[in-house]
C-alpha cells in the first residue's frame, strides 16, 4: 500500500476546529485552576515508558494524541505556572501569551529575513526594550531562545569590534583576548567564551563584596595585570541580578571604567532588566543605559511564555559586522518580499527563527509596562517579607542579603550535616507538591533558594513555604 501523500490539512475542518476549541478551553482551565494542583509531581516510570516508543509510521487520530497529552504530559510539567514555584528564576507565563503562541503557530512565519509584518513586530519589541533600558532609538537587537544565547551573541559582537571583521575569516590567530565578570556571574558567560573559541580560561572571574557585587579595584588590577602580560582585555560583563542572590553590580562605575579603558561593557540582566519598569527599583540599574550590549529574558519577570530572550546592541553597525553574511540564494532587494534589509539573520546566527515577538508584543500591549513593573515590585516586596519571616524564626537562618527577589536561607535547628538536611527538605517539598524552591551554595553552606518571580505568588504562598520548611525540617531532625 502506497503512503498517503495527499497533504496534511484535514478533510473535515469542523472536527479540527472543535478539537482546537477544546484544547483552548482545557488550557484556560489549567491556568485558572493552577493554585489547586500540586506545584510539581514526578512522572511515574510506567508513563515514561509509554512515551519511549519507536517512530510512528502510521497516522493517529488527533483526538487520541491529545488524550495522550492530557494523560502523559500535562500533569507532569515543570510547575513554574504555580504560585509556589520558587526555583531557578522561571517566569509564570500569562494567558494572553499562551493565545499568542497559537496565533504565531497559525502564521508559521520564518523571521530569519524578508519583508513581512512579523519582522516589524520584532523590530517594535526591540525598540520598546531599548526604550525600557534607556538605550538609543537606533539600538539593534534580536529575540533569541534566552540570555545564554544572547550572551554568546554579545561576546561575538565584542570580539569582532575588538579585532575587526577579518577575525570572522582568519580566526583569532595569536590574539589573546580576555574578558572579565564577577565570580557571581551566570555560568553561561563562561560557556559563551568557550563557544566563541576564546576559551573559558580567557574569562577572568573577579571577586565580589559582601553584597555580591563585583569589586571595582579587583577588576582594575586584573585588567592592568593582563595588559602588562601582553594579553588584550576587550570586554567586561556586568551582572544585573546575580543567579544566586540577585545582586546588581555597580553598572555606572563599570561604564566609567570601560570608557576609560576602551573596553566593551556588556550587561547580563537576565531577570534584573525588568526592574527598569518599576520607578522604585529602576535606580538600582543606574548605568545600564551606558552599556554597549545588554542580554535579558522576557520569559522571566516579564511573564512571557518560554522561550524568549533578548540581545540589545547599542551600535547596529557592530552587530552587522559580526554576523552579516550575504549569499546569492538570500539576495536582498529594494522591493518585493526580498526587501526589508537588514534582515534578522544579519544580526545573529539563526536563519530559521520563529515568531517569538508576537507573545511579547501582545503581553506588553494587553497588560502594559506599568503593570508588569508593579509585578516586579510586588515580587521584591514578597521577598522582603520572606526574609523578615526567616529572620524572625529561630529555626531558620538567612545566608545572604536580599537585593531583589531572591532569599537564601536554611533550616538550622538540628545537629549533624545541615547541608544534607536542607537538600532533603527541598526534595521533600517538591515531591509533596507543596512548593518548589531550589538550592545553591553560599560560603560553603548549602542554602534553600527561593526566587519570587511568578505574578500569581501571594503572601499566603510565602507563609506556606516557611511553615512547610519548618515542619519538614523538624520532622527530619527528630527522625
Amino acid at each position: 500500500m502506497e503512503p498517503d501523500a495527499s497533504g496534511l490539512d484535514p478533510e473535515d475542518w469542523t472536527a479540527l476546529r472543535a478539537l482546537g476549541h477544546r484544547m483552548v478551553d482545557d488550557m484556560v482551565d489549567h491556568l485558572a485552576g493552577v493554585r489547586q494542583r500540586p506545584v510539581w509531581q514526578p512522572m511515574p516510570p510506567g508513563l515514561r515508558a509509554e512515551l519511549a516508543k519507536k517512530l510512528p509510521r502510521a497516522p493517529s487520530e488527533p483526538e487520541a494524541v491529545y488524550a495522550q497529552f492530557r494523560r502523559l504530559i500535562e500533569p507532569y510539567a515543570t510547575g513554574n505556572t504555580h504560585p509556589r514555584f520558587m526555583g531557578w528564576v522561571h517566569g509564570g507565563g500569562n494567558p494572553v501569551g499562551m493565545l499568542a503562541e497559537l496565533l504565531a503557530g497559525g502564521l508559521n512565519a520564518n523571521l530569519g529575513g524578508r519583508d513581512h509584518a512579523p519582522i516589524e513586530v520584532e523590530r517594535q519589541v526591540i525598540r520598546w526594550a531599548a526604550e525600557m533600558l534607556g538605550l538609543p532609538p537606533k539600538t539593534s537587537g534580536l529575540l533569541v531562545t534566552g540570555t545564554s544565547i544572547a550572551n554568546l551573541i554579545a561576546v561575538l559582537v565584542a570580539r569582532t569590534a575588538a579585532l575587526g571583521a577579518d577575525v570572522r575569516r582568519d580566526g583569532l590567530g595569536g590574539s589573546r583576548l580576555v574578558a572579565y565578570a564577577s565570580v557571581a556571574a551566570h555560568g553561561c558567560v563562561s560557556r559563551a567564551m568557550d563557544m566563541a573559541g576564546l576559551g573559558t580560561n580567557a574569562l577572568r572571574l573577579i571577586a565580589c563584596d559582601g553584597e555580591g557585587r563585583m569589586v571595582p579595584s579587583a577588576l582594575a588590577e586584573a585588567v592592568a595585570r593582563d595588559r602588562d602580560a601582553g594579553a588584550m582585555p576587550f570586554m567586561v560583563v556586568g551582572t544585573a541580578g546575580s543567579v544566586d542572590i540577585g545582586a546588581i553590580d555597580d553598572l555606572a562605575g563599570l561604564a566609567r571604567f570601560c570608557r576609560a579603558q576602551d573596553l566593551w561593557l556588556h550587561v547580563d540582566a537576565a531577570f534584573g532588566a525588568m526592574a527598569a519598569l518599576s520607578p522604585r527599583l529602576r535606580p538600582l540599574l543606574a548605568g545600564i543605559e551606558q552599556a554597549d550590549s545588554i542580554a535579558f529574558d522576557f520569559h522571566k519577570w516579564a511573564q512571557v511564555p518560554y522561550d524568549c530572550g533578548c540581545i540589545l546592541v547599542r551600535d547596529p553597525a557592530a552587530q552587522l559586522a559580526a554576523f552579516a553574511a550575504p549569499a546569492a540564494y538570500l539576495r536582498r532587494e529594494n522591493r518585493g518580499l526580498a526587501g526589508g534589509h537588514p534582515w534578522p539573520c544579519d544580526l545573529g546566527p539563526d536563519l530559521s527563527r520563529g515568531f517569538r515577538a508576537l507573545k511579547v508584543w501582545m503581553t506588553l500591549l494587553v497588560y502594559g509596562a506599568d503593570r508588569l513593573g508593579a509585578i516586579v515590585e510586588q515580587c521584591c516586596g514578597l521577598a522582603r517579607a520572606l526574609a523578615d519571616r526567616v529572620d524572625a524564626e529561630p529555626s531558620l537562618e538567612r545566608l545572604a542579603p536580599v537585593a531583589l527577589n531572591i532569599v537564601c536561607f536554611r533550616f538550622a535547628a538540628a545537629e549533624g550535616d545541615l547541608d544534607a538536611l536542607n537538600v532533603a527538605i527541598v526534595a521533600d517539598l517538591q515531591e509533596a507538591g507543596i512548593a518548589a524552591p531550589s538550592t545553591t551554595t553560599l560560603g560553603g553552606r548549602l542554602a534553600i533558594r527561593a526566587a519570587i518571580v511568578n505574578h500569581r505568588t501571594r503572601i499566603e504562598d510565602i507563609e506556606a513555604l516557611v511553615a512547610a520548611v519548618i515542619q519538614v525540617g523538624n520532622a527530619r531532625a527528630r527522625a
